[in-house]
C-alpha cells in the first residue's frame, strides 16, 4: 500500500497493530521525548498521542522506530527501488532475470514531481506559537522541528530537478527569536542548502524556504538520504512513495517555492541576512551541541492541512530512531559502494560511535601484487577517496583493512576487526593524518567549530605480532618524584583494565589542558611505556574517565573513544617521532579519550520527568505494556 499522506499511513498502521494510540494528556516539554526514547528501545509501536498539553496537535512518535515497520511502510515500493539500484549496477540484469524489475519502469515514472493547483496543506494557517513545542533535554534551547523536510531551490537553476530536502534541526522559539516572525535553520557543513545558500548571497538575492512536517513518509526518508550532488531528494521520494509527488505551483500563498500538497504543516520563509545563536540541542552524538550563531528563517506563514499530525523523534546517545534510518539507507545502498568508491568493498559508519566519528572500511590491495611483503597502498588511495566525496567525508577516523588478508571479514564484526588491524599495523607508517581541516559541525573534539583532524589508519600484510589476553602485573603508568608523591606533569594514572586481545583501557587525570594543545600528562605516559618490557602485545593504550563503564562492552567502548578524541590533537605514542612531517611510533599508539575542559556536556535525562514517565508505563497507566 502506498501513502499519499500521514494520515492514510497512520491509519494503515493502526490497522496492522503497528501502532497505538494514547488519549492520556501528554507533555512535549521533556516528557514526550522520554516516552520517545523507550519506546525505540522496547521495540513498541508508533504512537499516536491525541492529547498533547496546551497545543491542539496530535504527534506522532516512534514512526520508524523498527526496520520491520519501516519495511512495511515501503513494502509496495521497496522492490522496485531496490532493483533500481542493481539495474545502476548492471543494467544487462534487466534481460537475464525480466520478472525482477516489473515494477522499475512505474518506479522511474514516478520519481517526476507533479506540478498542481492546490492541496490540502493550505486550508489552514497557524502561528509558529501554535505548533507543539517538543523539547528534548534539559539544555535545549528551545521547541525543535526533529523531522522537517527543509527544501530549497537552486537560484540558478531554479525548480524541482536542481531542488534540495533536507534534515535540518529548526528551533522554534528562543530568547533570541522574534516571537511567530524567526525560526532558527541549523544546517552543518556538506549540506545541499549550502550550494544554494551561496547562490543566492552571490546573486545578491533572498533564499526562499519551505519546511514541510509530515506528508507522505518517503519524503521524510528522502530527506535523509545520501543521494549524489545533483540528484534531487523529491526523485528518489516519488520512487519511495509509489506515486509522483504533487507539488503546488509556486504562487504568492506558496511563499514563491513548491509546496508539499499533501505536507501536513508547511513553514514558508526566507533567510534573514543575519544570524542569531540557535542552541543549545541535545545531538545524536550523546552531547549537547552549544548555542552558535546561525542562519534566521523570516517566517511568511505556516500553513497546515485540516488533520495535521506532528510528527517527530528524539536524537541521542546511539542507538535511537535515527540508527533505523541508517540501517535501511544502508541495506538500499551497500551494492553501489565498489562503484562509487573504486577499490572499496564495504564500509560502516559506526552509529555505536556517533556515526560520523568511526568509519570501518575493507577495501583492495592490488598496486604491488608482486612484492615481497605487502603494505598499504591502494588502501590509502581508497582512504582518502571516502574522505574526499558524499557523506563518508564527513568521518574521523578511517580504518581500512585489506580484503585479501582476511576474505570472510565484517566491518560489522568489532571484536575481528579491530584484532585485525592491531595484528597488521606498522605504526611507524600506518597512520596518515589530515590535519586543519573541517570535521561534522556536531564534533566538538577539534580545534574549533568545523575544524579538526582526520586519521586514515590502514593496515595490509602479514601479521606483526600476536595480541595479548593478559596484562602485566608492572605497567608503568604513573611517574613518581624523588619523595615517592607523583609528579606533577605525569599526572595519576590507574585503574588499568583489558578490552578485547592488545587494547589497555586505563583511568587518567582530569583533564585542564587548553584547547588545541597536547597534553604534557598524556606525553609523560607515552614515554614510560616506551622504556616499559612485555608491551609487544598490547599495541593500544586508551585514556578514560571511568575505565568499568567504558570497558563494558563494544557500545561504551566505541562511543568514549571515538567521540572523546581527535586523532591528530589526542593521539600519542611511545617513541613518537616526525619524520618529514610523517608522524608515527613505535608502539603503543595511546589515545586520550577523557573529556575534555572544552567539550560540551553529555545528555542527561531529568530524573523527575522518568519517574513521570514511569507512572505512565506502570500497571493501569496508558503506557503499559509497551514500554
Amino acid at each position: 500500500m502506498t501513502y499519499r499522506n500521514l494520515s492514510a499511513c497512520v491509519a494503515d498502521l493502526e490497522r496492522h497493530k503497528h501502532l497505538v494510540r494514547i488519549d492520556a494528556e501528554v507533555d512535549a516539554n521533556l516528557e514526550m521525548a522520554a516516552i520517545q526514547r523507550r519506546a525505540y528501545r522496547a521495540g513498541a509501536p508508533a504512537m499516536l498521542f491525541t492529547r498533547v498539553k496546551g497545543c491542539r496537535f496530535p504527534m506522532l512518535a516512534n514512526l520508524f522506530g523498527t526496520m520491520e515497520r519501516t519495511k512495511f511502510i515501503f513494502r509496495d515500493t521497496l522492490r522496485a527501488v531496490e532493483g533500481i539500484f542493481r539495474l545502476k549496477l548492471d543494467p544487462f540484469d534487466a534481460f537475464r532475470h525480466p520478472l525482477r524489475y516489473t515494477g522499475v519502469p512505474r518506479a522511474l515514472w514516478s520519481m517526476l514531481p507533479k506540478s498542481v493547483s492546490d492541496g490540502p496543506v493550505l486550508r489552514h494557517r497557524c502561528a509558529i506559537s501554535d505548533l507543539p513545542r517538543l523539547i528534548s533535554w534539559p539544555m535545549d534551547g528551545g521547541g525543535y522541528v526533529t523531522l522537517p523536510q527543509v527544501y530549497t531551490e537552486s537560484p540558478d537553476a531554479p525548480g524541482p530537478m536542481q531542488s534540495n530536502i533536507g534534515m535540518y534541526r529548526v528551533q522554534l522559539d528562543g530568547p533570541d527569536y522574534e516571537k511567530d516572525r524567526e525560526v532558527g535553520l541549523h544546517y552543518q557543513i556538506h549540506r545541499g542548502i549550502g550550494y544554494h545558500h551561496a547562490q543566492a548571497l552571490r546573486r545578491g538575492e533572498p533564499l526562499k524556504v519551505n519546511i514541510f512536517v509530515g506528508g507522505p513518509p518517503a519524503m521524510t526518508l528522502a530527506a535523509v538520504m545520501p543521494l549524489p550532488e545533483g540528484l534531487a531528494e523529491i526523485l528518489f521520494a516519488g520512487a519511495m512513495a509509489g506515486f509522483r509527488i504533487p507539488m503546488v505551483r509556486q504562487s504568492h500563498r506558496t511563499g514563491g517555492l513548491p509546496i508539499l500538497a499533501e505536507a501536513d504543516f508547511c513553514i514558508c520563509g526566507t533567510i534573514a541576512p543575519y544570524q542569531k545563536p540557535e542552541g543549545p540541542f541535545g545531538d545524536h552524538l550523546g552531547y549537547y551541541s552549544l548555542a552558535h550563531d546561525f542562519p534566521v528563517l523570516r517566517v511568511d506563514a505556516v500553513h497546515h492541512r485540516p488533520d495535521a499530525i506532528w510528527p517527530f523523534t528524539t536524537v541521542g546517545r546511539p542507538p535511537q530512531e535515527d540508527t533505523v534510518f541508517g540501517d535501511f539507507i544502508h541495506q538500499l545502498t551497500a551494492a553501489l559502494v565498489p562503484q562509487v568508491f573504486a577499490g572499496v568493498r564495504e564500509i560502516h559508519a559506526v552509529d555505536a560511535a556517533g556515526v560520523h566519528p568511526l568509519l570501518l572500511a575493507i577495501g583492495s590491495e592490488r598496486y604491488v601484487p608482486y612484492a615481497g611483503e605487502r603494505q598499504p597502498q591502494e588502501l590509502i588511495t581508497c582512504g582518502m577517496a571516502l574522505l574526499g566525496s558524499t557523506q563518508t567525508s564527513l568521518s574521523k577516523y578511517v580504518l581500512i583493512m585489506a580484503h585479501e588478508d582476511a576474505p570472510s571479514m565484517s566491518t560489522h564484526d568489532f571484536p575481528g576487526f579491530f584484532t585485525h588491524m592491531l595484528e597488521r599495523t606498522d605504526f611507524t607508517r600506518d597512520l596518515h593524518f589530515v590535519t586543519r581541516t573541517t570535521i561534522d559541525t556536531l564534533d566538538y573534539t577539534g580545534i574549533s567549530l568545523n575544524q579538526g583532524s582526520k586519521l586514515v589508519w590502514a593496515a595490509a600484510g602479514p601479521r606483526k605480532r600476536q595480541l595479548a589476553d593478559t596484562l602485566p602485573g608492572d605497567l608503568p603508568l604513573d611517574a613518581r618524584s624523588e619523595d615517592g608523591g607523583l609528579a606533577a606533569a605525569g599526572g595519576s594514572f590507574g585503574d588499568p583494565r583489558l578490552f578485547g586481545r592488545g587494547i589497555v583501557v586505563l583511568r587518567g587525570p582530569k583533564h585542564t589542558a587548553r584547547r588545541d594543545e597536547h597534553d604534557p600528562a598524556m606525553h609523560a605516559l607515552a614515554a614510560r611505556l616506551a622504556h616499559a618490557h612485555g608491551l609487544d602485545g598490547l599495541p593500544l593504550f586508551v585514556v578514560v574517565d571511568d575505565p568499568a563503564f567504558t570497558a563494558a562492552n563494544w557500545e561504551n567502548f566505541l562511543w568514549v573513544v571515538f567521540t572523546r578524541s581527535d586523532p591528530a590533537t589526542d593521539m600519542y605514542g611511545a617513541g613518537e617521532f616526525t619524520h618529514c612531517k610523517h608522524w608515527g611510533c613505535t608502539g603503543p599508539l595511546v589515545i586520550d579519550a577523557r573529556l575534555k575542559s572544552f567539550h560540551a556536556p553529555a545528555l542527561e535525562t531529568d530524573p523527575d520527568v522518568e519517574r513521570r514517565v514511569d507512572a505512565l508505563a506502570a500497571p493501569g497507566g496508558p503506557l503499559h505494556g509497551y514500554l
